[in-house]
């Protein structure tokens, strides 16, 4: 037993931030592996806050927004699935799952290159079942023209010939780039006002971790509809006004909770 699984075992299932916690030690054991970047830490972390405030819970407009996301990605000509470390830590097998149900490749696509990185994401991503994997070998990698950062390098079939990219647990620049240079982006982020959520077509405000899941099981759902009721789920979608109604519900999850807290210390 590896000392994540030691750690685990100790926390009990009871405990209100079971979870959470479980989650958390897999980043960190994705650190000790090569997969997670050591700012994956603090970008996990700052996750773990937003979504506290979200209830820890897959909400109506999460929802929403999923059902528009696998709408879009069964649409697409060419979808693609961009994989980082704190992705590939998480949420691996629904990765795979996900890929084999959309019929998308995963590219692997890091702003921190420390050596080795690749190739660690790369048998967690195997190891999970995953047979098409972009983005691992360097003479079919090509640079966007509007980025600088190491995202700027893309499989030439993978993201560069892309139409519909899903960028789970992005940065705000990549998304922007990639906008710039007319793809659609699909985005999970659990800051419903990053760049990476703003500059969006559609953004599914929770966590990876529920996410994942139910695109999966709505994706093996929706495989046999027809393109012009796709097209309706996703015309019907606005993404703005799904953020938006996303901000007041956590302004009215904070309110009760604020609520709730006094009474407890009333008493």
């Amino acid at each position: 037993m590896n000392n994540n699984e030691n750690e685990n075992h100790a926390l009990p299932k009871t405990h209100p931030r079971y979870q959470s916690l479980k989650y958390r030690h897999k980043i960190i054991e994705g650190v000790k592996e090569l997969v997670v970047a050591e700012a994956g830490l603090i970008a996990h972390g700052r996750g773990e806050c937003f979504d506290y405030i979200l209830g820890e819970r897959t909400n109506i407009y999460a929802k929403k927004a999923i059902n528009a996301a696998v709408a879009m990605l069964l649409l697409a000509n060419k979808p693609v699935i961009s994989v980082n470390g704190n992705t590939a830590a998480l949420v691996p097998e629904e990765l795979v799952k996900l890929s084999d149900a959309i019929n998308a490749p995963l590219e692997i696509n890091l702003f921190y290159q420390k050596k080795g990185r690749i190739d660690a994401i790369r048998k967690v991503l195997e190891d999970a079942g995953a047979k098409n994997i972009l983005g691992i070998d360097k003479e079919k990698m090509t640079g966007l023209d509007n980025l600088e950062s190491n995202r700027r390098f893309v499989d030439v079939v993978g993201i560069y010939q892309g139409d519909c990219i899903f960028v789970p647990l992005e940065d705000g620049d990549r998304t922007e780039a990639l906008k710039k240079i007319g793809k659609k982006v699909i985005a999970i982020d659990l800051n419903p006002i990053s760049r990476t959520a703003i500059w969006a077509d559609i953004t599914i405000v929770d966590n990876i971790v529920r996410a994942l899941p139910e695109m999966v099981n709505l994706a093996h759902g929706l495989k046999e509809t027809n393109k012009s009721q796709l097209k309706e789920i996703i015309d019907s979608f606005n993404n703005k006004k799904n953020i938006q109604d996303t901000l007041e519900l956590i302004k009215d999850y904070i309110d009760t909770q604020k609520e709730d807290a006094f009474k407890i210390l009333k008493t």
